[in-house]
């Protein structure tokens, strides 16, 4: 089998494999082709992945040979014009989002597995790139904001006096919220944490912060991680007790996402129009809506003298981390799909290869996916 890796679109500085992570998929008899230059931006040369016992080519050559392509973005219309027949592609497609895409793929009879759709259990931990990616972009959103923010983190008494620490507010603390506490934490700054889930009160405490509690919270346990919708009357309570909080924070990083929704409209411009001159507001939800009203995915916008940051890609921003804690997911899920010669086995019998599987044989395989695309075409996928 041979595996191709794909150099991605610009503005993304991951790559779906480090130079280490090629030996290790070669040392189970699978061929690896990189696209020359994939590695660039991870800072992972041409010459290393050779080194690794990886063969380097162009795009068309890899597509055209490859059974399996690695890209962590979508690949092109073109891209899929010269996939070898019955390709797998592989990366982190959002399909709840992008159905149209993924069915358009079905259609052409290409086999996409979605890493975003991992079930997430227990056994799934080592492969869960929504929780490795996540890490790190809670991490660059506090470093982000101080960056942007116009004066310390820490309390410092100075013979000039006193500066007081900054006021940060976390907006979920799902894995990218926690990491954002630890990292504002170790800066010295003071923080303040709202979950609509009671079960992290522990784990947000623990590390130093402050939990804002809200009662009547509809039960989140099942959810992944993520937020799930509340009632009109919890929203209500909700918002009150945010706009508090955000009156008094400096920095406010928003990490509340709904699978397949839209994400949760939490800070409104009136709430906005409350915070200090000179605040920062870094929202990780861009990517489906954000959750201000305000925010502006992959933009940052001046409002009434708050800097409002809509990156949804701060991952990139640490490609090398980045892309060898994205490879490790890969390679632990390959593990699943590849038998001992080295030949890929796509055994729909394993709950995380098939819950992986967003299409194969023409058709999609994803129940989610395919009722949302069978809404917009009124066909069925």
């Amino acid at each position: 089998m041979i595996v191709g890796v794909l150099t991605e679109p610009a503005g993304e500085n991951r790559v779906s494999l480090l130079p280490e992570q090629v030996e290790s998929l070669i040392k189970k008899k699978v061929e690896v082709w990189v696209q020359a230059g994939a590695g660039n931006s991870s800072f992972s040369k041409d010459e290393a992945y050779q080194a690794k016992g990886a063969k380097t080519g162009s795009r068309q050559e890899i597509l055209k040979t490859a059974d399996l392509i690695l890209s962590i973005n979508p690949a092109t219309d073109e891209d899929l014009n010269s996939l070898k027949q019955a390709a797998v592609i592989l990366g982190i497609y959002q399909p709840l989002f992008n159905y149209s895409i993924v069915n358009n793929w079905a259609r052409k009879g290409i086999t996409v597995f979605s890493m975003d759709m991992i079930p997430r259990t227990t056994r799934a931990q080592s492969m869960d790139v929504l929780s490795s990616q996540a890490n790190i972009a809670g991490y660059k959103a506090v470093l982000e904001g101080a960056n942007l923010f116009p004066r310390y983190f820490p309390m410092l008494m100075t013979a000039a006096g006193s500066i007081p620490p900054a006021k940060i507010l976390i907006l979920g603390a799902g894995v990218a919220g926690l990491q954002a506490i630890a990292t504002a934490r170790r800066l010295g700054a003071v923080v303040e944490v709202f979950d609509t889930r009671q079960a992290v009160k522990e784990e947000v405490m623990s590390l130093g912060a402050k939990f804002i509690e809200v009662e009547g919270a509809a039960d989140a346990s099942k959810a992944g991680g993520y937020a799930v919708e509340q009632t009109a009357e919890y929203q209500k309570k909700q918002q009150e007790k945010i706009g508090e909080a955000i009156a008094k924070a400096d920095i406010v990083i928003t990490t509340a996402q709904i699978p397949g929704k839209k994400a949760p409209l939490l800070i409104s411009s009136a709430m906005l129009d409350q915070m200090k001159n000179g605040s920062i507001v870094i929202d990780l939800a861009a990517a489906t809506g954000g959750n201000t009203e305000q925010t502006k995915n992959n933009d940052t916008v001046q409002y009434n003298g708050v800097t409002i940051v809509g990156n949804s890609n701060l991952p990139s921003t640490m490609p090398f981390d980045a892309s060898r804690m994205y490879g490790k997911n890969v390679l632990n899920f390959l593990a699943l799909m590849i038998d001992k010669e080295g030949q890929l086995n796509l055994n729909f019998e394993d709950d995380l290869v098939k819950g992986t599987c967003m299409a194969h044989g023409g058709q999609l395989t994803n129940e989610r996916v395919k009722a949302l695309a069978e809404q917009k075409t009124g066909t069925a996928g």
